[in-house]
């Protein structure tokens, strides 16, 4: 039987590496990659979104590659992207870009962008692009001076994390859930499988540990 391929995960996000081990993934090697995210000159939320997991897909290859590991490795990257109608919001990392993005989310629908990109050993690119729809209801100014209050918007797209806090401004969501928090789980589930990874390999030992 052939060995299974080392898997990267191309980021540091401790939200995507939970995502990952929640459906019994454990990758190999977490590799940070750092890059840009400045919008290239009239870039649409959802081009923005698939650019940057490949580049940072990339970034990660090379680097693992430069330091020595990962020449046979599947490379998974992911990028979140929050928009309103083709204006992207910021990760927030002041308090001011925070309020600017919850004002301008308050009572109205949005829509979170998640690329997914996976780097095979054969040197092939797998893509996914994830559209999810959400609709906030309308902030009190003390639910926001609250939520501002709490810095649980710090770094984060749009300015909030549906997985915590802020699930509580949802009035409703049409699309992937985990692909708002940061890894679309059924997509990269199915990419990983599409390769020949053993994506249910866990889900029967688990069985097995629970006496199912």
């Amino acid at each position: 039987m052939a060995r299974r391929p080392d898997l990267i995960l191309a980021s540091a996000s401790p939200r995507r590496l939970a995502l990952l081990n929640q459906i019994g993934i454990e990758p190999e090697h977490l590799v940070p990659a750092h890059v840009d995210e400045t919008p290239e000159k009239g870039e649409l939320p959802r081009k923005l979104a698939s650019r940057l997991a490949d580049l940072k897909a990339l970034t990660a290859q090379h680097k693992a590659r430069s330091a020595g590991f990962g020449q046979g490795a599947l490379v998974l990257a992911a990028d979140t992207v929050v928009a309103v109608g083709r204006r992207i919001l910021p990760k927030a990392e002041t308090m001011e870009e925070a309020s600017d993005c919850l004002r301008l989310l308050s009572g109205r629908a949005h829509r979170v962008y998640t690329g997914l990109t996976l780097l095979t050993p054969a040197g092939l690119k797998r893509q996914r692009l994830v559209e999810t729809r959400i609709r906030f209801k309308r902030l009190s100014t003390r639910e926001m001076e609250a939520y501002l209050a709490s810095a649980e918007w710090q770094g984060k797209a749009g300015g909030y994390a549906i997985q915590g806090i802020a699930g509580a401004f949802v009035v409703k969501l049409s699309g992937s859930y985990s692909g708002v928090v940061g890894l679309p789980l059924l997509e990269t589930a199915q990419l990983l499988a599409g390769e020949g990874y053993p994506v249910h390999f866990n889900w029967l030992n688990q069985a097995s540990l629970s006496g199912v």
